[in-house]
């Protein structure tokens, strides 16, 4: 089982994600968020299973200061804004095969290696 985290290093629940996967020797594939933003087709994935207002972190100081705070958009118009604006969403972003979870879910991941055991 591999699983890939999107994420910032200085984020503390991205930071307990990839301590939780390493603590079980599973391979994990980092991707800060800072050095390389996550693609509109990898955001489309979690927009699709959890909806827009699931991944965009309502209160971050970003959303605030680009005056988003108030927006009722549609999800189209959300992935554009989250794909040039990463600081939005709510992290880590967990992906396993056709698995997701957005922020920190050690119970759905927990299920994910109960599900890969044989």
């Amino acid at each position: 089982m591999e699983v890939q985290i999107f994420g910032w290093r200085n984020d503390a629940n991205t930071r307990k994600a990839l301590r939780f996967f390493s603590e079980r020797r599973l391979k994990t594939h980092f991707v800060d968020l800072q050095e390389r933003p996550a693609s509109r087709g990898e955001l489309v994935r979690f927009v699709q299973r959890f909806g827009a207002d699931a991944v965009i972190d309502r209160g971050s100081k970003r959303l605030r200061a680009l005056g988003l705070h108030t927006a009722l958009y549609g999800p189209e118009r959300w992935l554009d804004i989250l794909a040039e604006e990463p600081r939005l969403l709510v992290t880590p972003l967990v992906r396993s095969g056709q698995r997701l979870s957005v922020g920190l879910d050690e119970d759905a991941w927990r299920a994910w290696l109960e599900a890969a055991r044989p």
